[in-house]
């Protein structure tokens, strides 16, 4: 029995490690071994193979997780899902660096852009098909639609909104994603929050 417990804690990185890292073959591998691998949690923060794909918007790998019937409201330490996650990706410096040498050249930086912003879509509408609680709170109060606001991101809040996302949902600050639009002076968002509440 202990040798079970020893051997499950080791494989708790790899597949970990290889959905952080995009390595589709090793995390369908570990599946294939041992399909209880799916929702094992890292000993570093507490993170799923779910939430290290979202974290860096692997959808191949999200895509396959979610056929495997990962759970996605699985939480890490920091009590965030990997719906929070997800809104809160970012493009990376690569990605900016791109984008800025190639707009120039038949706005291939653009197409580049928002090429990157639909899969950040894509994943967030994976996340709300497969059942994710919109309305979940991480350590510090926070809902995917407050990271969202403080994203400006006007492409998921419409989706999390339809999705019954409560802009009223106040985080340990005090504020509400409404408050967080307002603060912020994001006319637009605050519009489209208002509307929803």
């Amino acid at each position: 029995m202990e040798d079970c417990g020893i051997r499950k804690e080791i494989m708790k990185r790899p597949i970990c490690q290889a959905a952080y890292q995009n390595d589709f073959g090793q995390v369908w591998q570990w599946v294939k071994e041992d399909s209880n691998c799916i929702n094992v949690q890292d000993g570093f923060n507490g993170d799923t193979p779910l939430i290290c794909a979202c974290r860096r918007g692997h959808l191949r790998i999200v895509s396959f997780l979610l056929r495997r019937n990962a759970d996605v409201n699985l939480k890490n330490q920091k009590e965030r899902t990997c719906l929070h996650y997800a809104v809160k990706k970012r493009f990376t410096f690569f990605d900016y660096l791109l984008i800025i040498l190639l707009m120039p050249v038949l706005l291939i930086g653009y197409f580049l852009m928002v090429s990157k912003t639909k899969q950040n879509e894509a994943l967030v509408r994976m996340l709300l098909d497969a059942g994710i609680e919109v309305n979940a709170t991480d350590c510090y109060g926070c809902t995917a639609l407050h990271y969202a606001c403080e994203m400006k991101n006007q492409t998921l809040i419409p989706l999390l909104l339809e999705a019954n996302a409560d802009p009223m949902i106040k985080n340990k600050n005090g504020e509400s994603s409404l408050d967080v639009a307002r603060r912020l002076k994001f006319s637009q968002i605050e519009l489209m929050l208002r509307k929803a509440s």
